[in-house]
């Protein structure tokens, strides 16, 4: 009895397969509640962390440990936009191209102002990797181009990039180049010297094997040394751009453009506490999104790379 009941549910079920109805347990999940599955949780410890970093100041601003004149709670610095934005308008009005006589909104003076410093990081460490990356494959490409460059760049990599910035300044006077300058002299020695070691670390059976198979020098380099060092060279555009965040505030706030350094300053200036803080908000808002960027698109550049993360913790 129970043996003629599993056959027949056995073949009711090769039936249904047969004719297209697949069970619900056997559907593929679509891609996209896939991605919402793996990215909810991403999303939820970070607001969790953010929030439990907030929680504690706004607990030390009812304790009265935090003196509200000096560090003002999240809600105070983030309560106002408004009264925050209209610092925002550092800009000149023929910069924005509007008239004399109208202005941007708060909304309009804090996205000029965003993007503008944005930009300037952007194309800045863009001009510098590709430099970097260039010049640190041709030196090990060519002998006499690293008897030439190599010392030269090791010689000037130590050197502090608030030192350029009298540099910047007499080069190109005041605006967009001499910030872009400064976020490309503060990479670009570190990029090129961290470009030399990855490919001088990378496996020479790779080589050999590719040796091995009749490939020239120059295959060599574009289908084994620069795929090989690809991965580290994203990690240190990565650690970079963070570093290219810092050098574009300290040019602004030096007056070679507006932008958020400049905000900055007039806060130290004007001694406004709220928008200082209502900008280091800003700041670590874009920095987490420009990350976040640069890991999207390093998977999707290294799709061979597996991720390493979290490898250890079974451990």
């Amino acid at each position: 009895m129970s043996v003629s009941t599993h056959a027949d549910q056995s073949a009711g079920r090769d039936g249904a397969a047969a004719d297209g109805n697949t069970p619900p347990s056997a559907r593929p999940t679509p891609v996209f509640l896939e991605r919402l599955r793996k990215i909810l949780p991403q999303i939820g410890w970070t607001l969790l962390s953010v929030g439990t970093f907030a929680l504690i100041w706004e607990i030390l601003w009812v304790a009265g440990v935090a003196d509200p004149k000096l560090l003002p709670p999240p809600h105070v610095f983030l309560g106002d936009f408004a009264d925050q934005a209209k610092f925002f308008n550092t800009a000149q009005r023929w910069q924005i191209g509007v008239s004399e006589s109208s202005g941007p909104s708060p909304w309009q003076a804090v996205m000029i102002t965003v993007l503008s410093s944005a930009m300037r990081v952007f194309v800045g460490i863009s001009i510098a990797s590709i430099l970097a990356l260039s010049v640190g494959t041709a030196i090990r490409y060519w002998v006499a181009v690293e008897r030439l460059t190599l010392p030269t760049i090791t010689l000037l990599s130590p050197v502090s990039p608030i030192a350029w910035l009298p540099v910047a300044i007499f080069l190109f006077g005041i605006g967009n180049a001499p910030a872009i300058f400064m976020v490309v002299i503060a990479l670009f020695f570190h990029m090129t010297i961290a470009t030399i070691n990855h490919i001088d670390g990378v496996n020479r059976n790779l080589i050999n094997v590719a040796r091995t198979m009749g490939a020239t020098k120059y295959q060599i380099y574009r289908r084994v040394i620069i795929p090989a060092i690809l991965p580290g060279v994203f990690v240190i555009l990565r650690l970079n751009l963070f570093g290219a965040w810092m050098v574009v505030l300290i040019a602004e706030s030096t007056g070679v453009g507006y932008g958020l350094g400049q905000v900055i300053m007039l806060a130290r200036n004007t001694f406004n506490p709220s928008l200082v803080f209502f900008c280091i908000a800003l700041i670590g808002l874009l920095g987490f999104t420009t990350d976040w960027l640069m890991r999207m698109t390093q998977k999707r550049v290294l799709y061979w790379v597996n991720d390493p993360s979290g490898v250890l913790r079974g451990l």
